[in-house]
């Protein structure tokens, strides 16, 4: 048998002592979970990478992501339906339970649950346009919120002074309502807010629009614009957001979408329908053209009676003598010079209380602009950011100090319990010629070979003789005897 080194690695150390374990045969392949269902996923995906799947919709839940998830099922079968945000986006209607759907995607598997699922790309309602099933939804879930009540419609103002238009810049509705006002109403300002009438943009920048002519107090009220067309060019006044940033409109805000006879959400939300742009400008003109007309009414009666009252001076004139007529002509002017001075006065005095109040309120608003200084609160957030930097500094410290004190402690521990440690300590293991430890003087007689495996190295010698360990002591002996020293190990002086 040819010799080895028993000891020149933990490994075979632990062979020697006998602890031994089997390696498994590879009589199977064994698949991991994720890598089995991994890969029937991308077999899934292969064959089903695009199809088209009809059912009715059931357990429609979105989520707070954004996500829309539901079950597409039919008499006898069912199949989870997941679409993401970005396709649940471009949905011109909304889903529910029991709507019966046509839908596009490709088949996969969800890993973490092991379940087959569809991820939509598109989906359409079976039967009526999914436009007109998107406005009629919209419609009804709006009017059961209370948006087309009447009693929430603002009144237009009779005599606007600024009225801001949102429609296409370079169509012929700015064109008409323009000549219009011109025509009806010269005094009137026109506030152009150019936004697209139609395309995927068209929502959020009459959104905007809204929005800004709201804040910027500059108009009256407001007029949302476009000509006719179909359902599908009408969409983005048929969106939630228009609607809703109509509803939500401190200014009254007069729909002219279409011809007479389209009907869109924007009309039943906005305070006024006109049927169409040209219509609008004369709805919100016409109070001041009524005005105009019956003041020139007015005015060609006062001309008249202001020739019948001159003719009838410039009669009585000239029966009167000439100095009389001066010194009444004379009275009448000192009169109106003096009404006119007092008229001046008070024109004087109240632009200047004007004036004055007006600078008190700008002193006002710069005190109360300074007591609220943003860069006081800045430096008091800093601060506060600071302190909460340091204290997490010395938690963490704490944190890393208390984490190394127990490692070393589990270290000095673990060092303790090592075979190699008890060996440091003056014990010696003791093995035949075979390799066996000897744990007994009855596995060697006289004439073996032994190795003796110390801390630092180990030794080969011959047994020259055994001998029983003298029997232990116990409490009934009178005389134990001396304590029998441990092999190997050094008496401390």
């Amino acid at each position: 048998m040819p010799s080895r080194d028993p000891f020149a690695s933990h490994t075979d150390l632990e062979d020697q002592l006998g602890l031994h374990f089997d390696e498994p045969r590879a009589t199977r392949r064994v698949w991991p979970v994720r890598e089995l269902v991994a890969q029937v996923r991308e077999l899934v995906e292969q064959e089903y990478g695009d199809i088209w799947v009809e059912g009715e919709i059931s357990n429609f839940r979105p989520a707070p992501s954004g996500h829309v998830y539901f079950t597409l099922k039919d008499a006898d079968a069912q199949l989870p339906i997941v679409l993401f945000r970005r396709q649940a986006m471009l949905l011109r209607f909304r889903p529910e339970d029991g709507l019966h759907v046509l839908v596009r995607g490709r088949v996969s598997v969800y890993e973490q649950r092991g379940q087959l699922q569809l991820v939509a790309e598109t989906m359409e309602p079976v039967g009526a346009g999914s436009l007109q099933l998107a406005f009629e939804q919209l419609k009804q879930r709006l009017k059961a919120e209370g948006l087309f009540d009447a009693e929430r419609k603002k009144p237009l103002p009779l005599f606007p002074h600024t009225v801001g238009i949102v429609t296409s810049p370079t169509g012929a509705v700015i064109r008409d309502f323009l000549n219009i006002v011109s025509r009806r109403h010269s005094g009137l300002n026109v506030l152009l807010c150019p936004v697209s009438v139609q395309g995927d943009s068209a929502p959020g920048e009459i959104e905007a629009a809204l929005v800004e002519l709201n804040a910027g107090g500059l108009v009256d009220l407001i007029v949302l614009a476009r000509g006719g067309g179909s359902l599908e060019d009408l969409a983005a006044f048929n969106s939630e957001r228009v609607a809703r940033a109509i509803a939500s409109s401190k200014l009254p805000v007069v729909s002219a979408v279409g011809h007479e006879t389209d009907f869109t959400i924007a009309d039943f939300v906005a305070d006024l329908r006109a049927p169409t742009p040209s219509a609008a400008a004369e709805l919100i003109t016409e109070a001041q053209h009524k005005i105009a007309e019956h003041l020139a009414t007015q005015s060609h009666r006062l001309e008249r009676a202001a020739r019948f009252q001159l003719l009838q001076a410039r009669q009585r004139l000239t029966r009167l003598p000439v100095s009389r007529v001066e010194s009444r002509v004379t009275t009448l002017l000192h009169r109106l010079e003096q009404r006119l001075d007092d008229a001046t006065q008070r024109l004087d005095n109240a632009l200047t209380a004007q004036l004055r109040l007006r600078q008190n309120r700008i002193a006002e608003l710069a005190a109360a602009v300074l007591r609220i200084d943003p860069r006081q609160n800045l430096a008091h957030a800093r601060a506060h950011l600071a302190d909460f930097r340091a204290r997490l500094d010395r938690c963490l410290e704490r944190l890393v100090q208390s984490s190394a004190a127990s490692l070393n402690a589990l270290d000095a521990r673990l060092h303790s319990l090592s075979p190699l440690a008890v060996l440091d300590r003056g014990y010696a293991l003791v093995l035949s010629a075979e390799g066996a430890l000897v744990r007994s003087t009855a596995q060697i007689a006289t004439g073996d070979c032994v190795t003796t495996r110390l801390a630092d190295g180990s030794f080969t010698s011959h047994v020259e003789s055994t001998a029983a360990a003298a029997p232990r002591a116990t409490a009934n002996n009178a005389n134990p005897g001396p304590t029998p020293r441990k092999r190997g190990r050094k008496s401390k002086s």
